[in-house]
């Protein structure tokens, strides 16, 4: 694919951690998590007091703080965070906790931190952090030669084993992908010819591979993946390819792979980072080597492949070695940990592509009623949230942290905040999942009229009685859909589909 470099001026070194003051030196997965004051939070394993490592903030103009120091019960994270909607933050050590094999803990924003589950031998240790998914849970995998286990856990530390049967090589953290399935990059296990995998995991634990890298089409998958809105899958390698320091790769969940990207060397190579998915609609990711013998370059690549060097990390007193994946916060810039800087501790780094503000939802799918939580920035004084074509009530908490409540004319799409400023687009699509409290008259024969009421209908796409296909339906508002009983339904449930799922109620009795 096309290859070019571009001016640099748009990165920026923010802060250059100090080990002798606070905590340091970057590592993968190390992830940053934005939080409700609009705050970046993160962790390290090294430095500040203990020298163990600390969990701390940088605003976004790169004035940092130290929240709390790990000491050698809570030792060696090099997770990095991820943001829950009750407001903490979550991670895993890889060491300490009650066995030595590591922890998943939360931290709130003021740094206290409790640990939730300390793994045994027999379970392995984790890397990255756990997502939360749809359901509120938390999710994740230990990494270990033999031991290993996909995890549930939920906020006050509610722990299941998932499954103990899954790939045992896992760095990075799951994606919970648009189907409700987890995906994850599972390392080589140094057998010979392996190059490691993609899998799948259902929430009930049950895995298997949806691709198998040939060195060809990249071989090591070490960073996390992302999904964008058709469903595609899109990683790194951090070898094989062309000229073996790895590619960027586009999968789909069938297990169809194109290779957008093949590192050289001179446009970067072997990269741990995954990518980061911009509301541009482009990749943004780092790699740790480059092709003038330093430690690796910050890039961009269109979804065809064409690929753009956006800074390179010459003699590294701005960053190199870019091993953690960066993140977009809602102020539309991009940022990143590294190593490198003026102590040699890791820097944390800009890069302002001049994209808009936007929020962020941290939830992407619910019915009417539920609550839901945005960050962002300017929401003091908004005027307006809508869920697709649906107006909802709405509580601004700060101005860069409100709630809104699902409406029931609310419709699958985007969630749009006026502000006095202008609006605020969300950057991810939200599914409003249709809901059927009743409906009347609860039995007939073919031709009858039947009001069903619900919520989430707006939009709707088919209404089925029995497994039956009804025709000539009318969405009456999004709490309302009037049906006729079609030729040929049997007795069953009424099921109503819109974009943003199905709702089923039953027994309609055909008579």
């Amino acid at each position: 694919m096309a290859s070019s470099n571009v001016s640099a001026q748009t990165y920026t070194d923010l802060h250059d951690f100090n080990c002798a003051t606070e905590g340091c030196q970057p590592a993968n997965p190390q992830l940053l998590a934005q939080g409700r004051d609009a705050n970046l939070y993160g962790d390290f394993n090294d430095g500040g007091t203990n020298n163990q490592g600390t969990v701390f903030l940088v605003t976004p103009s790169g004035t940092a703080a130290t929240l709390y120091n790990f000491d050698s019960s809570t030792a060696d994270s090099i997770s990095g965070l991820t943001f829950g909607t009750d407001g903490n933050f979550y991670g895993t050590t890889l060491g300490g906790g009650a066995y030595e094999y590591g922890s998943v803990f939360n931290v709130s924003p003021s740094g206290t931190l409790t640990t939730l589950h300390s793994f045994a031998a027999s379970e392995g240790s984790p890397v990255a952090p756990p997502i939360q998914a749809n359901n509120k849970s938390f999710y994740g995998v230990t990494y270990g030669p033999s031991d290993y286990t996909a995890y549930k856990i939920s906020p006050t530390g509610v722990y299941k084993a998932v499954t103990s049967s899954g790939p045992p090589y896992v760095e990075a953290p799951l994606l919970q992908a648009s189907n409700g399935n987890f995906y994850g990059p599972n390392v080589s296990t140094s057998a010979a010819g392996d190059c490691g995998s993609i899998f799948e995991m259902t929430a009930a634990g049950a895995v298997s591979i949806v691709y198998s890298f040939d060195t060809t089409h990249g071989c090591n998958p070490v960073g996390p993946l992302v999904q964008d809105a058709k469903g595609y899958l899109y990683g790194t390698t951090w070898s094989g390819g062309s000229s073996d320091l790895g590619v960027v790769f586009k999968l789909t969940t069938k297990g169809v792979i194109t290779v957008l990207h093949n590192f050289n060397g001179t446009n970067g190579g072997q990269p741990l980072a995954g990518l980061v998915l911009a509301t541009d609609g482009n990749f943004y990711g780092g790699t740790t080597i480059s092709g003038d013998g330093e430690g690796g370059v910050v890039f961009k690549m269109t979804a065809s492949g064409d690929y753009s060097v956006l800074y390179n990390s010459g003699e590294g007193l701005q960053g190199w070695g870019y091993a953690p994946t960066p993140m977009q916060h809602t102020n539309g810039k991009i940022y990143g940990l590294a190593e490198g800087g003026a102590y040699d501790g890791g820097v944390l780094y800009s890069l302002d592509m001049g994209l808009a503000p936007f929020a962020k939802l941290m939830t992407t799918q619910g019915s009417a009623g539920q609550g839901v939580q945005l960050l962002g920035q300017g929401f003091t004084g908004a005027t307006a949230v809508m869920f697709g074509t649906g107006s909802a009530n709405f509580t601004v908490v700060s101005d860069t942290y409100m709630t809104a409540e699902v409406p029931a004319a609310g419709t699958t799409g985007y969630v749009a905040v006026t502000t006095p400023s202008g609006t605020l687009t969300s950057s991810q699509t939200f599914k409003v999942v249709p809901v059927i409290t009743s409906f009347t008259p609860p039995s007939g024969p073919a031709g009858t009229e039947v009001t069903i009421k619900g919520s989430g209908f707006t939009g709707a796409t088919k209404v089925t009685f029995g497994g039956v296909e009804a025709t000539g339906y009318t969405v009456d508002s999004g709490t309302e859909i009037t049906a006729p009983v079609p030729a040929g339904a049997k007795t069953g449930n009424i099921v109503v589909t819109t974009p943003g799922g199905t709702a089923s109620k039953g027994t309609f009795t055909v008579s």
